[in-house]
């Protein structure tokens, strides 16, 4: 268990702007930032970080939280490894005693296979670094690729033993369960006999965005042809493989900085290039390119580059495959490289600033760049013309922006010498067969976003009560340590100005009144006020990492801002737009009314239903009068900027 002080230490030292910065591109927007949620698909950013605040919120899909609950959420960590990892993230050292087979067996298999994974990659380093046969056969592999010590250490590349069971022997002397081993994907398991799955190896750890190793790529070093050159860990519960890039953990922040992904075939590609100072570089891991992995670089930057080797047959195969980055709105350029080249061999023979300057001359739009390859192919056949156009009109209908694909329809109907309004006839042909087929004849409109719906009228029409005490615990939480000025002018000679801070305005009234909040989870949030009054300010924080999860996911929901003004508001339209916090003293008086209002209807109604069964005329008189005195209450209460106070009998 991690002590309650490391605990409070990790929570007050990261930052929720950092630790979500490592997973998705974020940009200022007022005091906030916002970025593309990477809980769901959007094109539009919705998912906001309040820095000052130390939450995030997404508008589009609700997700909200911490730092905490951020890891928790992104990495499907558990609490105690979203701690371990903020800790690490931030240098805190935290007392943890040593793990034991009994430690392993009780860990429950998503965090056991971590752990033997996590074995896997150190048994793999060792023998590559400490052992004879890992030095003269893997290390030697390495550095005949041209990879520095430096760059293996960073990709944590190791070496499998070209024996039966070296490592399933010693997992097993150190205590972990043959069942992971097999579910982790290093052993595998028949009737007679048990044994590894990588041998003879040069190994490449998968990370996933943590860092954490996740999966291995095993490639052979002897020539055989029973044995296929390289092969992958299976899936298991913490690798999926359409949904993991290798190298993504450690390109991601070159790719937020030179906002753009250079995207290669294999492993070796990658640790070549990153070597060689272009580091914004990943590969999809042996597998076709899929819409999670591009969404996966869609969180980062809206550019890719794919950099292609000579193989015209392998550029054609994989041209599918690219048209999915077009439909996911992203900008794709494309390299070629010269015949007999590859991004590996090219990292080895070019400096640096060469090879980065190679990339950014070759780059070429990818539409021009299919057009380009796919026209050597027709020569002067109409026929084979005709289906070019098709193709290539079929990848710019994918391209969501309308202003882009005009242009490169222009482009196109340019290179391939035809009129544009053929282009733009056959564009309209496909997209009519692209909804037909998505929606069938008579396509229904999808339902409404998020952003569609009046929330607030709805709630308000359904419960206006809830309505009311929301908005009073949400002015607690945002403005409860501002102060509110009271005038009383009855004395001009000796006008008297009092000060009050929201948090104790709003306790007085309640509980001077009477009143009570209905719903048990702002009761617990106004309890939590109440009973820090006396601080000079109130630490809203502690609500925000408060262990209850309702008053946690309250908290951070009331707290979060959807929209706010530029800085530049005012002066482009001329036009003042106070700020909330400006109407304080009105807006908590409002509600508090309001709160009022509902509790004196409420007695109203009580009232009535008494009377209705009332026969006794002198207690029916009482009543009456009682209604009476409620009913001006009430019509006084309809002054929002007085404070009514209202008698509890």
């Amino acid at each position: 268990m991690i002590p309650k002080e490391a605990v409070d230490e990790i929570i007050n030292t990261a930052r929720i702007d950092e630790v979500v910065g490592d997973f998705i591109t974020l940009k200022k927007r007022g005091v906030n930032m916002l970025g593309l949620c990477p809980f769901h698909n959007e094109r539009t950013p919705s998912f906001t970080v309040s820095p000052v605040k130390g939450i995030y919120k997404c508008f589009g899909c609700g997700k909200a939280g911490n730092s905490v609950n951020f890891i928790m959420e992104h990495e499907h960590a558990t609490y105690p490894e979203a701690l371990k990892y903020l800790a690490g993230k931030y240098h805190i050292a935290i007392e943890e005693k040593e793990i034991t087979p009994e430690d392993i067996a009780a860990q429950n298999e998503k965090e056991s296979l971590f752990i033997v994974t996590a074995f896997a990659a150190k048994f793999f380093q060792d023998q590559l670094w400490e052992t004879e046969k890992g030095q003269a056969i893997g290390l030697t592999y390495f550095e005949e690729r041209g990879f520095e010590e430096a760059t293996i250490r960073k990709f944590e590349l190791g070496y499998a033993p070209d024996s039966w069971d070296s490592l399933t022997s010693a997992a097993l002397e150190a205590g972990y369960n043959i069942e992971y081993l097999d579910k982790a994907g290093f052993t595998i398991r028949n009737e007679t006999k048990q044994y590894d799955r990588f041998r003879g190896r040069v190994m490449f750890p998968i990370h996933n965005l943590t860092g954490k190793v996740i999966a291995f790529g095993g490639r052979i070093l002897q020539s055989d042809p029973k044995s296929p050159k390289y092969i992958n860990s299976p899936e298991s519960e913490i690798y999926h493989k359409s949904k993991v890039l290798y190298g993504i953990s450690q390109a991601r922040k070159a790719i937020q900085q030179h906002d753009t992904c250079n995207l290669v075939e294999g492993y070796t590609d990658v640790v070549s290039l990153h070597q060689s100072g272009v580091e914004n570089v990943v590969a999809s891991s042996g597998t076709s390119l899929t819409v999670e992995q591009i969404r996966l670089i869609g969180r980062y930057t809206k550019n890719v580059t794919v950099l292609y080797d000579g193989d015209t047959a392998g550029i054609k195969a994989s041209l599918r495959g690219i048209d999915l980055i077009l439909e996911e709105g992203l900008n794709v350029k494309c390299v070629l490289f010269p015949e007999g080249e590859d991004p590996d061999s090219m990292a080895r023979r070019l400096s640096a600033y060469e090879l980065q300057k190679f990339i950014t001359d070759s780059a070429v739009d990818f539409i021009l760049f299919k057009t380009g390859l796919l026209l050597e192919d027709t020569a002067n056949d109409p026929v084979k013309k005709g289906a070019l156009i098709r193709d290539i009109i079929e990848s710019i209908a994918r391209i969501p922006d309308t202003i882009i694909a005009t242009a490169y329809v222009q482009q196109c109907a340019r290179k391939l010498e035809i009129n544009e309004q053929i282009l733009f006839a056959e564009l309209q042909r496909i997209k009519r067969k692209s909804i037909k087929q998505r929606y069938g004849e008579e396509p229904m409109a999808p339902p409404p976003t998020p952003d569609m719906q009046d929330d607030v009228l709805e709630l308000v029409e359904e419960n206006p009560l809830d309505y009311i005490e929301k908005d009073l615990i949400r002015l607690m939480l945002n403005y409860g340590n501002h102060e509110v000025i009271f005038h009383d002018d009855t004395n001009p000679r000796e006008p008297k100005e009092t000060k009050y801070k929201v948090s104790k305005l709003v306790i007085e009234a309640i509980q001077r009144d009477g009143l009570e909040f209905k719903n048990a989870v702002y009761e617990k949030v106004f309890t939590y006020f109440s009973d820090n009054e006396s601080e000079t300010d109130t630490d809203v924080s502690a609500l925000v990492n408060e262990a209850d999860e309702e008053v946690q996911q309250l908290c951070i929901e009331l707290m979060s801002t959807r929209h706010e003004l530029s800085e530049n508001w005012e002066a482009m339209h001329k036009i003042a737009v106070p700020e909330e916090s400006a109407l304080l003293k009105r807006s908590v008086i409002s509600v508090i009314n309001k709160l009022r209002l509902q509790r004196v209807r409420a007695m109203i109604r009580e009232v009535q239903l008494i009377i209705k069964d009332t026969a006794d005329e002198d207690q029916l008189y009482v009543l009456l009068e009682k209604q009476k005195k409620l009913n001006d209450l009430k019509s006084s209460l309809s002054n929002e900027e007085g404070i009514t106070v209202m008698s509890k009998h």
